[in-house]
């Protein structure tokens, strides 16, 4: 009696260890029963299946990373690129993960943490193309100053790709380009180019500094020219002979001293103050 007690005991336990399970935060487990899916889900935590007859699959539901490295794409230039790393960051829809899996069969692959990644040959495939695609619409020259263009792009146009063929099962998350490295003569001549933009840049501030001293310069004419023309219009011929007579007068009134007046005042039809002048030779 107490040996078939102890065996139904470990009968007993080992049913409810072949029967619960735990899933992972994150995560999602699929059950297959006599090869029937269940497309229920089960959550994250403690879950029950039947033992023996149920298996169950546990698949992420997080963030999942797509890793490419050493692709070698083309450009719009028709040249290759030495070497271009990409991240290509997706989720699959946790509800829709069970019909991925029957859709997909095989396409998932085992990641570092044991759960499977839903459609991973599929998203590789797409991603793979979608960034050749990408690259083949930017010049080589280009590409080192398109980078975030080149993510964006790739990362829509690959969301497209997959919403075609199962819509809003994917989120492509985003796209990080990690490395991006053209064939060194390519190299040579983005230096090359980067330098002379850089010279255009530092002309075109010199001209521009060289039109405003161009223009302050003009300012300055036209202000000088200005005067001049004010000056000259208030110099009548009566406004002349007055500064003369009063030079002169200012020399008279010397106290006997000589006075010179130079030989090109001959012509100057003088008018002198009489009086004043007739004072001083009085004295």
């Amino acid at each position: 009696m107490p040996i078939k007690f102890a065996a139904a005991a470990i009968f007993g336990l080992l049913i409810a260890f072949m029967s619960a399970y735990t899933v992972e935060t994150g995560n999602v487990s699929v059950e297959r029963t006599f090869g029937k899916v269940n497309h229920e889900e089960q959550l994250q935590g403690l879950n029950f299946k039947m033992p023996f007859l149920t298996t169950a699959m546990e698949f992420s539901a997080k963030e999942i990373a797509v890793d490419f490295n050493d692709l070698t794409p083309k450009a719009a230039d028709n040249l290759s690129l030495q070497d271009l790393d990409v991240s290509v960051f997706y989720r699959a829809s946790q509800d829709r993960i069970s019909e991925l899996m029957v859709k997909y069969a095989g396409s998932a692959m085992r990641g570092d943490d044991g759960a499977y990644l839903p459609a991973w040959g599929l998203v590789v495939r797409e991603a793979r193309s979608t960034i050749y695609e990408q690259v083949s619409e930017i010049d080589s020259l280009q590409l080192h100053k398109q980078r975030e263009i080149l993510q964006n792009e790739v990362m829509n146009s690959l969301q497209s790709r997959l919403d075609r063929s199962d819509p809003n099962d994917f989120e492509v998350t985003r796209v990080v380009v990690r490395a991006l490295n053209t064939d060194p003569s390519i190299e040579a001549a983005i230096r090359d180019a980067v330098e002379a933009e850089k010279r255009l840049e530092a002309k075109q501030v010199q001209v521009e500094i060289a039109k405003k001293d161009a223009e302050i310069e003009i300012e300055r004419a036209k202000g000088i020219a200005e005067a001049n023309r004010i000056i000259n219009s208030s110099l009548t011929a009566e406004y002349l002979q007055h500064e003369v007579n009063t030079a002169l007068l200012e020399f008279a009134d010397n106290h006997g001293s000589v006075v010179v007046i130079p030989a090109n005042m001959q012509g100057f039809d003088l008018i002198l103050d009489s009086n004043s002048l007739g004072g001083d030779r009085g004295q």
